[in-house]
């Protein structure tokens, strides 16, 4: 069976959304053991957006049912996608699995970039109405950078919860299991999660 860890290195070099918190990582060694102070944002690296993240009174990241987070996935290769995924992208692609993660350029980048594939507005609803509650992407905002927020509502007042700043590069498009867990952070609108696909048994 095999086993794809889809989690980009949290570092100091991690790529960056413009305004997020810069991870810092600050070794203490008293002689006997050693500890770690981290500077992290809830968005910071391969991470999870709570409904809260955009919606007032929306589920929190400790609120979010950890089942949403664990089972069938479907990758859908985008990479021919430059900027703006649309309706067209997605039409008879979507096999009915509760949780999509949309592959594209963007997993082979190591910096921000302007341009990054993101979804419309209109391939939102597509995706709403097909009754996604898990959805994941490779770059850095499900969003386009010069946006209202107006697709994160969308998809997160669905009830549907978001991954972002995953690393597809190396997995091919098909039907897999996923488990991306956050820190169970009370009252957070994102975390940082372990994501991990393995192939699923024919």
């Amino acid at each position: 069976m095999k086993i794809y860890d889809i989690t980009r290195d949290l570092s100091e070099d991690a790529v960056l959304y413009p305004g997020d918190v810069r991870p810092r990582f600050r070794q203490i060694d008293n002689g006997q053991y050693r500890v770690t102070e981290m500077t992290l944002g809830s968005h910071t690296g391969t991470h999870i957006d709570a409904p809260s993240h955009y919606l007032e009174g929306g589920l929190t990241v400790d609120e979010i049912t950890p089942g949403v987070l664990v089972g069938p996935a479907q990758v859908l290769d985008c990479n021919d996608v430059n900027e703006v995924i649309g309706p067209g992208h997605l039409a008879g692609r979507l096999t009915g699995t509760r949780t999509l993660l949309l592959k594209t350029w963007f997993s082979e980048r190591q910096q921000f970039e302007l341009g990054y594939p993101a979804l419309s507005l209109e391939a939102a609803q597509v995706i709403v109405d097909a009754g996604i509650t898990c959805l994941g992407t490779d770059a850095p905002s499900i969003e386009e950078y010069n946006c209202d927020g107006s697709v994160h509502r969308r998809l997160l007042g669905s009830g549907m919860v978001v991954l972002e700043l995953l690393d597809l590069s190396a997995v091919p498009e098909g039907e897999y299991f996923m488990t991306a867990l956050p820190m169970r952070l009370k009252g957070a609108d994102g975390s940082p999660v372990r994501a991990i696909l393995w192939e699923r048994e024919e």
